[in-house]
């Protein structure tokens, strides 16, 4: 196996290799490709957007390494989709975030000087230590071709996927346990829903809107709207990688380490937007949660006596803001996914609201019925959506709602769909 110069046409994979490397740089770190070669392992180097035929044909890949080296991760959103789509995809991905020009003590017959950064959650790892990532994801893959472990298809509810998986003649022996796991996963998902608000700070100064459809009996999605004090309310949405369990207890996690405010002695003070991001990326990445876990946030802060509204955003999409007279607009602002750089950066932005306006929040599960980036146009909101820009905010959450119950999705379209949505009277 060769390379492929990034940029140049990518073709889907045609026969099975074992390392997919993909990267914006036009050739593979040397010491990786003696490894590649000294292990004996097929391998191509495609550009970042080569994700895409690796979509097409995930069974003729053995694992992918990510060559985030250099990527300026507050404006570059592919990451993100990239990591979640291949997840979706059930393919072992290690992500390399530095080259760190430290020797580490290597075992491998080839010694060298160089060491690699993972995830901003490794100090550096040696070439012994990325061969034995590799090697871990190949042998997962390979059990998942024998049909020792497969992935349920996602568009399945956890209680379909059991009953697909229960033949009829072992029916009467599995159903027990069937409905023992099919209860437990319901059960999670109740306790899920109880870590979401129960009731919405609704006032003369601001109402509030929410949809929360997890894909299964739990999901990866988690919002809240929190009022802080008399004057001012916090809210947000995250999203962990994926829709599975390890996502909904990312999620739990991400609650409780979302903190809005410190109490000094009798007083207190509000923490802003980038605070609140920034303390929870170190967190995460203080956990040094095992697999690839990561997550995108956008978080609100808004003072309900002077209508300003102060947010910042991980790697999450573009809040929208809907003024009468006026195209919807994004509120951009930089910030990198949570729990993936511990040198991230999150700026902040404000906004003054008025009267009428209305604010949307929510999750990638969204973004079909939302708008899309288009090359050379930028990005286009939906016509579902323009023709709502008038509406109430509760009206724009409904016929949101209402679309993503009739659309036709294919199972790796399947996600979490949740929505936040204020509204100044």
């Amino acid at each position: 196996m060769g390379k492929t110069q990034a940029g140049s046409v990518v073709e889907a994979p045609i026969s099975f290799t074992d390392v997919i490397f993909l990267s914006d740089k036009p050739q593979l770190p040397l010491e990786v490709r003696r490894l590649f070669r000294q292990k004996k392992l097929s391998f191509r180097l495609l550009p970042m957007e080569g994700y895409r035929q690796v979509h097409l044909r995930p069974d003729l890949v053995g694992t992918v390494i990510i060559d985030a080296e250099g990527i300026d991760a507050s404006q570059d959103q592919r990451l993100g989709r990239i990591m979640e789509t291949l997840e979706r995809d059930n393919l072992g991905i290690i992500l390399l975030t530095q080259r760190i020009k430290r020797a580490v003590r290597s075992f491998s017959l080839m010694p060298s000087d160089s060491s690699f950064s993972m995830t901003g959650k490794f100090a550096s790892i040696s070439l012994d230590a990325l061969w034995a990532r590799i090697s871990v994801n190949l042998a997962d893959r390979k059990k998942q071709e024998s049909g020792i472990a497969v992935k349920p298809a996602p568009s399945l509810s956890a209680a379909q996927r059991f009953a697909t998986n229960t033949s009829d003649d072992a029916s009467s022996e599995t159903e027990p346990h069937t409905d023992n796991l099919t209860e437990q996963l319901r059960l999670a998902g109740m306790v899920q829903r109880d870590f979401l608000p129960a009731h919405l700070p609704n006032s003369d100064a601001a109402q509030w809107a929410v949809t929360f459809i997890p894909a299964e009996w739990v999901s990866g999605d988690i919002y809240d709207v929190a009022r802080i004090d008399e004057q001012h309310i916090g809210f947000y949405i995250a999203d962990a990688v994926g829709h599975s369990m390890p996502a909904a207890l990312l999620t739990i996690f991400i609650k409780q380490a979302m903190v809005l405010r410190e109490t000094i002695d009798m007083s207190y003070r509000i923490f802003s937007p980038t605070e609140v991001i920034t303390n929870l990326n170190l967190k995460m990445l203080g956990q040094k949660l095992s697999g690839y876990q990561f997550a995108t946030c956008c978080y609100g802060l808004l003072n309900v006596k002077t209508r300003q509204l102060s947010f910042a955003r991980a790697g999450h999409p573009y809040p929208v803001l809907f003024r009468k007279g006026h195209e919807p607009q994004q509120l951009e602002t930089r910030g990198a996914l949570l729990g993936v750089f511990d040198n991230a950066e999150f700026t902040q932005s404000s906004v003054q609201l008025q009267s009428g306006d209305r604010l949307l929040l929510y999750s990638d599960g969204a973004e079909a019925l939302v708008g899309q980036l288009i090359d050379n146009a930028g990005f286009q909101f939906t016509e579902e959506l323009l023709a709502l820009r008038d509406a109430p905010i509760r009206q724009i959450v409904d016929a949101l709602t209402e679309l993503q119950s009739q659309r036709r999705i294919t199972p790796e379209e399947v996600d979490d769909f949740t929505l936040v949505g204020l509204q100044i009277p």
